[in-house]
């Protein structure tokens, strides 16, 4: 299993940026994948990024060309830069990662415990 750990949540006014990171720990062999997955109330989740170690992107529509998420493999982290934020992206932000391939939020199968983004004037 890997642990994850979100950083960098918070409140931000819309138009603004917001950075978080994820790191990885675990003591099985190199993650392949990694993503973010966010959850507003009274929503369902919803896939946010994800990358794979091949360089594989996925994105929500509602988020492309706002929301980019890279990794630093030696450090076994990920990051999901946002721009332009909207009222509509608050939500807890939850970092995910697989020893696989995954690009989709059911192929991915360790989850940390979230972040909160709140995008409010």
């Amino acid at each position: 299993q890997v642990q994850l750990v979100e950083s960098g949540g918070g409140l931000v006014q819309p138009g603004g940026s917001l950075s978080l990171s994820c790191a990885a720990s675990t003591s099985r062999f190199a993650i392949n994948s990694m993503g973010w997955y966010r959850q507003a109330p009274g929503k369902q989740r919803e896939l946010v990024a994800a990358l794979t170690s091949g360089g594989t992107t996925a994105y929500a529509d509602s988020v492309k060309g706002r929301f980019t998420i890279s990794r630093d493999f030696a450090q076994n982290t990920a990051h999901l830069q946002m721009n332009s934020l909207k009222p509509e992206d608050t939500a807890v932000y939850y970092c995910m990662a697989s020893f696989y391939y995954a690009t989709t939020l059911d192929e991915f199968d360790s989850w940390g415990m979230g972040t909160q983004v709140t995008v409010s004037s």
